[in-house]
């Protein structure tokens, strides 16, 4: 699956240049990783669930290998929201990562996934042959229970040692299973207010 251009964008723009060393949270199947590297970054990318994917360690945050502040710089994709231990992966994701150096992370805000959000990412899904939640209130309320807000996120980074800038708002919801071409759709309606801004994305810099 190709990397949302936005999401390259984001991070090339916060990453110190190539070949900085990076280590990517929540790699998945290793896209992003294999991009930024094609592009000079050095990467390690972790991935408890990563399942084989090429270049990409089976490991959780906690169990990242190396000295202290051995990165320049750290990527967290749409991952921190599963991390547990919260506090305790961000304490060792800032003993990785050195003085001065950059954490980028693209979020969905749990906390803003509400029905009117359910509801529409239900509907597209449904549209798009694809299984949905029957009973949006539901859907709303077990995602809140199991992950974890910015909020909570940029909180905990903050006491383990970054100092993180306000959430930039916009579209989250055009990203999961959905056609990317929804993206314009989406947009047009969090600014009209009609669906709220689920995305987030924010920079840290390490104490």
């Amino acid at each position: 699956m190709p990397v949302d251009d936005g999401v390259l964008a984001f991070v090339r723009a916060a990453l110190p240049p190539p070949p900085a060393r990076v280590l990517e949270i929540g790699a998945g199947q290793g896209e992003l990783a294999a991009a930024l590297r094609a592009m000079g970054w050095e990467v390690v990318a972790v991935d408890p669930a990563a399942d084989g994917a090429p270049g990409v360690e089976p490991i959780p945050l906690l169990e990242v290998a190396g000295d202290d502040a051995s990165f320049d710089a750290a990527v967290a994709i749409v991952s921190l929201h599963h991390v547990d231990p919260l506090a305790e992966s961000c304490a060792r994701l800032a003993a990785l990562v050195r003085p001065g150096g950059v954490l980028a992370v693209d979020e969905f805000d749990v906390a803003r996934f509400d029905e009117r959000a359910a509801g529409w990412q239900g509907a597209q899904r449904a549209a798009a042959g694809r299984t949905a939640p029957d009973h949006p209130a539901a859907w709303v309320g077990d995602i809140r229970h199991h992950m974890h807000p910015v909020a909570e996120i940029r909180s905990v980074l903050v006491a383990e040692g970054f100092d993180v800038g306000e959430p930039v708002r916009g579209p989250y919801l055009y990203r999961w299973d959905l056609d990317p071409g929804l993206r314009p759709v989406e947009e047009r309606l969090v600014a009209a207010g009609d669906l709220p801004a689920t995305g987030a994305r924010l920079v840290g810099v390490r104490r």
